[in-house]
């Protein structure tokens, strides 16, 4: 039933208004019948009471017809008296007599006991009742004591009344079956030009939500183009139209935010290096020192020593992040990604010796289009994110396949998984699944934002499906 309902303001309205015309239609057409059939009923009420009782009179002292008899009764008086007129008497609430004008005559009425006793229940009031008899047809009948002590029932047809008010009904039905019809068509035709200008906001809503509103420069489509603002749909035009001007401030803004924020973290990142290199250059050249140091001096220079190498990897993944953030190209050479698998995980069963490692690979090479060192790097992170966030005797399977155009690959652990809270920002910058890792260890949380930014200004993407016990990264690239 839900999918036959209107789901348009249009169709809606057009609906609508059908609706409240064929009420209209016919509440109009019903007061016309009933008026009509009223009408000509106390019509036929006045033709009864003008004829009188003359027929049914005659029939008081006519002696009990003969079943043959059609045309013989000498003594019934049908001056006057229209064709299909009615007459009975009744005595003691029993029809003795019961005629009806012909043509040719009057013929007598063979009555069935249910047509006697609907004579029989007419009130005798001189007023027009309605009854049905079976032997002849709907009648209107007045009842009238006669000088017997009997009852004159006479009555006339109602087929003339039933006729006209058919034929009515006939006509009405037609005549508002077409206005519907035309007023169905008019109507949609000047619903759909009311709500064009409703039309024209709509398209121009859809066009602005088909754009990529999250990041970057964004440019809205021209203006919805507004009428007269005194209507609800001018209205609705003018304030859509202000909301965009807002929104096209307000991500104006936000991209100058970003672009000075990417260009503070550039050039931040980028004048930083130097002197975390020089600091790491200059602890480690005291550790080189031959005479002998003091055990807390050398434990100190050592830390100088680790902190810095890690604040210089830190660094350089702030700029690879900021120059890719910047839209930096990336370089676009054929790339043998199955040989970058099988470094990666050389490196990673060298480093974590303690986890089980397996390869799934297929048979013949894979390659794809991209930069090798970047995706070496992907590989790198993701393998060392799996190393570092399980325990000691954890299976970690890398899958590498084709699906058509396109390359999966899948970085599968039976680790302890992440948690449900961390999953929907895990690609996010900073984001560690244990904040209380130690740094030794744990690092900056900026790796697998890494993977995601190099991942993407490829072409493609990555994602997570994490639960206790299982846990895969999966990778998707363009073939070359």
């Amino acid at each position: 039933m839900r999918s036959l309902r209107p789901h348009t303001l249009r169709a809606r309205l057009t609906l609508g208004l059908l609706v409240l015309l064929a009420v209209s239609c016919a509440a109009v057409g019903l007061a016309a019948v009933v008026e009509l059939n009223g009408f000509l009923t106390s019509r036929l009420d006045e033709q009864l009471t003008e004829a009188g009782n003359r027929f049914a009179v005659s029939l008081e002292h006519k002696e009990e017809p003969q079943k043959d008899d059609h045309d013989g009764d000498e003594h019934a008086d049908t001056r006057r008296q229209a064709t299909g007129t009615f007459g009975a008497r009744l005595l003691n609430g029993t029809v003795t007599n019961a005629a009806v004008v012909r043509p040719s005559g009057t013929l007598n009425v063979d009555l069935t006991a249910a047509d006697r006793e609907r004579l029989a229940d007419v009130p005798v009031d001189g007023r027009g009742h309605s009854v049905g008899l079976s032997a002849l047809d709907d009648y209107r009948v007045i009842a009238t004591r006669g000088l017997d002590g009997d009852v004159l029932i006479t009555g006339m047809p109602l087929e003339p009344v039933e006729a006209a008010v058919h034929r009515l009904e006939l006509v009405a039905g037609i005549v508002f079956g077409a206005a519907l019809t035309a007023a169905g068509v008019a109507g949609a035709l000047w619903v759909r030009w009311s709500l064009r200008p409703l039309s024209r906001v709509a398209a121009t809503a859809t066009r602005v939500s088909e754009l990529p509103l999250a990041s970057g420069q964004v440019a809205l489509p021209p203006r919805a183009p507004e009428s007269d603002p005194r209507g609800e749909v001018g209205r609705v035009a003018g304030a859509f139209n202000r909301m965009l001007g807002h929104v096209e401030d307000a991500l104006t803004k936000r991209h100058a935010s970003e672009e000075r924020l990417r260009s503070f973290a550039a050039d931040a990142s980028h004048e930083l290096r130097t002197p975390v290199a020089s600091v790491r250059g200059h602890a480690e050249l005291a550790l080189l020192h031959p005479g002998p140091l003091p055990p807390e001096i050398t434990r100190a220079l050592q830390r100088i020593a680790a902190e810095s190498t890690r604040m210089g990897a830190m660094v350089d993944d702030l700029l690879l992040l900021a120059r890719l953030d910047a839209g930096r190209p990336l370089e676009a050479v054929p790339v043998d990604l199955t040989h970058l698998v099988l470094d990666a995980l050389t490196d990673a069963r060298a480093t974590g010796s303690g986890h089980r490692w397996e390869l799934d690979l297929p048979e013949d090479p894979v390659t794809v289009t991209g930069d090798a060192h970047r995706l070496q790097q992907v590989l790198a992170n993701l393998l060392s994110n799996a190393r570092l966030h399980t325990p000691d005797g954890t299976k970690v399977t890398v899958t590498l396949e084709t699906e058509g155009a396109t390359v999966l690959l899948v970085v599968h652990d039976d680790g302890p998984g992440i948690p449900a809270d961390i999953q929907p920002g895990v690609f996010e910058r900073f984001t560690r699944a244990d904040r209380s890792t130690k740094a030794e260890t744990g690092g900056a949380g900026l790796g697998l934002s890494i993977v995601a930014a190099v991942v993407e200004a490829h072409g493609g993407g990555v994602a997570v499906e994490s639960r206790p016990g299982s846990t895969t990264f999966t990778v998707r690239l363009g073939r070359a």
